[in-house]
């Protein structure tokens, strides 16, 4: 059978006869099909599934990385609890270091001792309204005292001494009608709130 064939013909092909057409006729219809047969294939069996394969490869690295996650917390998981115990008494061991209600006046005792026993001369101290915090209470206190730059500097390492935390802020030095110098400032500790 030969390939070669004229327009003519192409047109005189009979539909109902395609056994009787030439050879390039047949290969030309069945190509035609075999396109339109690949491409409905691809279109109602394959694509969805390719669409669903890609969706699955993305979950699959996401699954992937929460495994890293996970493992790598589980791989640390004794030395996490290490930690935790170390943090629980380090908090423990800052919360002693915190006044209760009832250690306050001892704590307004220690600050006066470590004045006067820098040498200065308290002018003034008072307690300041408690301020509420979430976690805590900040109980300042209100200084005024009356030295020199080395009784001041003596006072604030004497402070930080406390067996109790105590911050100094808001201090200013300023001189008095008779030309002595004044240091004012303000001494927090903090309360902590127990857990209702």
């Amino acid at each position: 059978m030969s390939m070669n064939f004229n327009l003519d013909e192409l047109n005189n092909l009979d539909m109902s006869d395609m056994g009787s057409w030439p050879l390039a006729g047949k290969v030309i219809v069945i190509s035609v099909l075999a396109i339109l047969i690949a491409t409905l294939t691809f279109f109602l069996l394959v694509d969805d599934k390719i669409t669903q394969l890609e969706i699955s490869e993305a979950k699959e690295q996401e699954l992937r990385q929460v495994y890293r996650v996970k493992y790598a917390s589980a791989v640390n998981l004794e030395l996490y609890k290490k930690q935790m115990v170390e943090m629980e008494q380090t908090f423990s061991y800052l919360l002693k270091q915190l006044p209760a209600t009832h250690e306050t006046p001892g704590l307004l005792d220690d600050i006066t001792y470590a004045g006067t026993s820098t040498g200065l001369t308290f002018v003034k101290i008072n307690w300041l309204p408690e301020i509420e915090k979430d976690f805590y209470t900040e109980l300042p206190i209100k200084i005024d005292v009356v030295g020199d730059y080395h009784q001041f500097g003596n006072f604030v390492s004497e402070v930080a001494k406390l067996p109790r935390i105590v911050s100094l802020h808001d201090f200013s030095v300023s001189t008095d009608k008779e030309e002595r110098l004044v240091f004012n400032v303000v001494a927090k500790t903090y309360r902590y709130k127990e857990a209702q």
